[in-house]
C-alpha cells in the first residue's frame, strides 16, 4: 500500500491542471493588459509634454532673437488635413506657412528661421487662437496674446498661454493631466 500511495503523489506533483494553467494564464493577461496601457497613457503625456517644452524654448528663443537683432520676429500657426505646424520668421505675419507635408512657404521679403511640423500620422497637434505672435524688439513685448494648444489624439491637452510679455506659462484644461494647474 505505501507503494501506491507514493506513485498517486507523484502523479500529483507531475504538473499542472488544466484549471491552474488558465487562472495563471488569465491573470497574466490581466497584469499584461494593465502594463500596456498604463505604458501607452506615458507615451502619450510624454509626447504632449515635449511638444509643450519645443514651444516654449522656440518662443523664448524668438524673443532673445528679436532684442538680439533688433527686429521684429514672428510665430506663425497653421493647422490643415495633413497636420499642424508653427514657423518663426521674418517679415509680415500672412506672408509664412506650412504647406500640407510640412515644408514652410513664404512670399515676399520673409525669411524662415526655423519650422516646426506635426504630420497627420503625429500623436499630437498643436493649433492656436493666433494666427501669429509678433515679439517687438524695443519694447520686449509680444502681441497679441494667445493660448497654444497641444492636443493628444486620445483628447489630452496641454495649452501654453503666452502673455503681453513674451512669457510662457503651461496649463491644461479640465479633465487635466497630473502635475499642471487647471486653465
Amino acid at each position: 500500500m505505501h507503494l501506491r500511495s507514493l506513485v498517486r503523489a507523484r502523479r500529483r506533483e507531475a504538473g499542472l491542471s488544466l484549471i491552474e494553467a488558465l487562472v495563471a494564464m488569465t491573470v497574466a493577461a490581466v497584469v499584461v493588459g494593465l502594463t500596456a496601457t498604463a505604458f501607452e497613457s506615458s507615451v502619450t503625456r510624454r509626447h504632449l509634454e515635449g511638444t509643450a517644452a519645443q514651444l516654449e524654448t522656440d518662443i523664448h528663443f524668438a524673443r532673445s532673437l528679436a532684442a538680439a537683432h533688433q527686429q521684429s520676429l514672428r510665430i506663425s500657426f497653421a493647422a490643415h488635413p495633413g497636420g499642424s505646424c508653427y514657423v518663426l520668421h521674418r517679415g509680415p505675419a500672412a506672408h509664412c506657412s506650412c504647406d500640407t507635408t510640412g515644408e514652410p512657404v513664404c512670399q515676399g521679403p520673409a525669411t524662415v528661421l526655423r519650422t516646426v511640423h506635426q504630420d497627420q500620422a503625429s500623436p499630437v497637434r498643436v493649433m492656436s487662437n493666433v494666427r501669429s505672435i509678433v515679439f517687438d524688439p524695443v519694447k520686449g513685448t509680444s502681441t497679441p496674446t494667445g493660448t497654444i494648444r497641444i492636443v493628444a489624439s486620445d483628447g489630452k491637452a496641454l495649452h501654453q498661454v503666452v502673455n503681453l510679455m513674451g512669457r510662457v506659462r503651461s496649463c491644461t484644461p479640465r479633465p487635466g493631466l497630473a502635475g499642471y494647474p487647471p486653465c
